[in-house]
Formats: structure tokens, sequence, C-alpha cells
């Protein structure tokens, strides 16, 4: 109920809106004041494909500049609990007869969002470790577009024919999350990659930088690594406290002021090593290796390399010299 001024009456009476017609009405007299009046409030209603879903958007994905038709075309799905043969004996089968140029291009985004978003395909210990095993990347949305963008760029040089497809996704990736600042290993990646080894990846990955750098005249930035990069999502995985972490992180950083010919991913491992071992709460090797996915033989190399300088990489707050000594020699 509201009040309007109604020109039969000559005066301001109650009107009454009529949802379902659109209609505002005038209670006294009748007249339709206002007709098929648009309804700006929320609706509530599900347009989902599952009855159980209370999803109330009722609009499809944002606009995708990669694609031809920014993403805006409509795509016949099969629904729930239809045959096998819905799409061959119904519309969809039409429209999929109409050529879709960005038909790989959506498949490959998909498989993407789904390697940034499957959990680590990785064995769990038989020691019962809390690991990081069944944990996701965490990868944000700017990594998944950067990926998007590095694969769209590759297939448009038509030069990708015959390669591994999903180490040319898990490769883009990767290199991804080097140039957001965000890097992951490359066994990290694997273990999400539809079954694409580690040296598939980086053949990818290093075809993908040759012909991305051709085409801009330039070699691709891939950012830096830092030992530092990883510091946290491996004591995360390893389920150090605060304590300990903050102790790895100024022992890291310090790290990288000595010429340590170790890849970074070494240097962090040995040094979690070292600080865990100046601890109460000592973790085993092994459990070090599955944590970060370091070799143990190469974490007791890194080791050996760090030792001499372990006086000045250690902060003094959290470890003094006869602590030091307790170390064993590598």
């Amino acid at each position: 109920m509201g009040d309007a001024f109604c020109s039969d009456c000559k005066k301001h009476t109650e009107v009454v809106f009529d949802h379902s017609a659109g209609d505002t009405v005038c209670s006294e007299c009748g007249l339709v004041l206002e007709s098929h009046s648009i309804d700006e409030t929320s609706e509530w209603r599900t347009f989902a494909n599952e009855s159980g879903d209370n999803d109330p958007v009722r609009v499809g994905g944002p606009t995708n500049p990669l694609l031809t038709d920014g993403g805006l075309s409509t795509v016949i799905a099969k629904p729930n609990g239809a045959s096998g043969e819905f799409l061959s004996s119904s519309l969809g089968r039409w429209q999929n007869r109409g050529s879709n140029p960005d038909r790989g291009l959506i498949m490959a985004f998909k498989t993407i969002a789904t390697m940034s978003e499957r959990d680590l395909n990785w064995d769990p210990p038989a020691f019962g470790l809390v690991l990081m095993l069944w944990q996701g990347l965490g990868l944000v949305a700017t990594i998944k577009d950067r990926a998007n963008e590095i694969y769209k760029k590759v297939e448009d040089q038509k030069s990708s024919r015959g390669r591994n497809q999903d180490a040319l996704l898990a490769a883009c990736l990767y290199i991804a999350c080097r140039q957001e600042d965000k890097p992951r290993t490359v066994k990290e990646i694997c273990s999400v990659a539809n079954g694409a080894t580690k040296k598939e990846i980086g053949r990818a990955k290093e075809y993908i930088v040759k012909h991305l750098g051709l085409e801009a005249g330039q070699s691709v930035e891939m950012g830096t690594i830092h030992a530092g990069d990883f510091m946290r999502r491996f004591c995360s995985n390893l389920g150090m406290s605060n304590h300990t972490v903050k102790a790895a992180t100024e022992a890291v950083k310090t790290s990288e002021q000595f010429d340590i010919r170790r890849s970074p991913i070494s240097i962090a491992a040995a040094v979690i090593y070292i600080i865990t071992q100046l601890s109460d709460d000592k973790k085993p090797l092994r459990d070090i290796s599955l944590a970060t996915g370091v070799a143990e033989g190469t974490i007791r190399n890194s080791y050996k390399d760090l030792y001499p300088h372990v006086s000045k990489i250690i902060p003094a707050w959290y470890a003094n010299k006869e602590d030091l000594k307790n170390l064993c020699s590598p």
C-alpha cells in the first residue's frame, strides 16, 4: 500500500501495487495509475541446475578479453540426469556443428583452473605426519589469469601442435607463479599436471620462454626466486611454531649474503633442518624432505655448504654459541 494522486478521484488516495502485472491501482476507483512498472528489488529465485542449490545468481561469468566473442556465446550443455545421447539427438548437436574458434582455449582455461584448485597428489607418509599433501596450490585469480594470457600467446603462434598439452598448461602455470612473485616448485606443479612429468614440464617451459622471447624480441621476464619465497609455506607444512618460523625466515635472508651455490629451494630446506635441530621440536630429515620436495641427500649437501657460516646465519636471539656447537658435523 502507498499514497499517490488519483486523476479521477482528484485527490491523494491509497494505491495498491499489483506485482504480477506491474500495475499501480487506485484503491478507491480502480484506475490504473501506472502500468508495466519495473521491479528493481532483489529477486531470490534460483536458476541453478541443481534443485538443492540456493545460489540466486542469474547471470553468467564475466567477459573474457582473451576469447574472440569475449566469452559471451551460448553453450548448450547436457542437463543433469540426461542420457549420453542428449547432445547427439537434440539442439546441442546443432550448436556443436558450428565452428567455435575458442573451443580449445576454453578447454585449456578450464584445465588451468582445475590444476590451480586441485589437491596435491603426493603419497601420504607412512609415519603419519600431517603435511600439505591434500592442500591445493593456493593460487589466486591473478595467477590463473596470467597463465591464461601466456597460453593464449603460445596458442596464437600455432606452433604447439604435437606437444604435450598438459605439460604446456602446467608450464604456463609455473611461469605465471614466477612472474607474480608467488613461485611454486616444479614438483608441486607436477603433482597437479594430469600426469605430465617434471622433464616434460621443464621442456615445455623452455619452449614457451624461447618462443615468447622471439615474438617479443626480448627475453621473457621470469622473476627471481629467493629461498625466502618458500620458507613460510614449507614451515607451515611442517607445523612449526611462530618462534621457529621467524628464526628460519631471518636465517634464510641472511644466507643470501654468502656465496652458497645451491638452489633456493635446497637452501630453504637446509635452513629449516638447522633451525629445527636447534629447537625442542626436532624434525626428521625425511619429514623435511617430504614437506619441501627436496631429496634427503640434497638437503645434507646443502647443510654441508651452510655449516661453515652457521654462526652468522642463525639469529643470536634464537641460539647461542653453545647451542651451535651441538649441531652435528656434516
